[in-house]
């Protein structure tokens, strides 16, 4: 592994752990040559994506705009870090296993949205404000209300007779 600070190319793994509920490694490196320290993670590559945006334009997947993505939209919300790496990693397995190697950039935009409706309702209108591109303010009242409605269905009274679900009751 080439030496970030420097570009020598002999680096000594001092120390790895896995990580991301081991589906990673994380190394501490350190440089022979300069003698600074760096962290590096491998992961395991089902196939290498491509994403295929609007445009028509085909360009290579990058896990980390899909992960800067989502931590933006998480940010100051209750969720750790490891939770988000966790989300991540489970996006891009979706996205390799589904056997494409060229995947419609509005695909993973709408598996991102698909998760953070379920982890955090505000993280998922942050997203949704982004990734649809809302310009005026009823952009987000229409997504609020569908929002409540889909709570309201959730919340609603059920078939059977143990009477009306409480969300409390989960």
């Amino acid at each position: 592994m080439r030496c970030p600070f420097c570009g020598h190319e002999d680096t000594q793994v001092k120390d790895s752990r896995p990580n991301e509920d081991g589906v990673a490694i994380r190394r501490r490196r350190f440089c022979t040559s300069c003698g600074q320290r760096f962290t590096t993670i491998e992961r395991v590559q089902l196939r290498e994506l491509t994403v295929v945006k609007t445009d028509g334009r085909k360009v290579p997947f990058d896990r980390e705009k899909l992960t800067r993505s989502i931590r933006i939209a998480l940010r100051k919300r209750p969720v750790q870090e490891e939770r988000i790496e966790r989300i991540v990693t489970g996006l891009v397995t979706r996205l390799e296993s589904s056997g494409d190697t060229e995947i419609p950039s509005s695909r993973i935009g709408e598996l991102a949205m698909d998760t953070l409706r379920e982890v955090d309702g505000v993280a998922y209108v942050r997203f949704a404000s982004v990734y649809r591109d809302f310009r005026e303010e009823n952009d987000f009242s229409s997504i609020l209300s569908t929002m409540r409605d889909a709570a309201t269905g959730l919340a609603g009274p059920s078939d059977d007779k143990a009477g009306p679900e409480t969300p409390n009751a989960r």
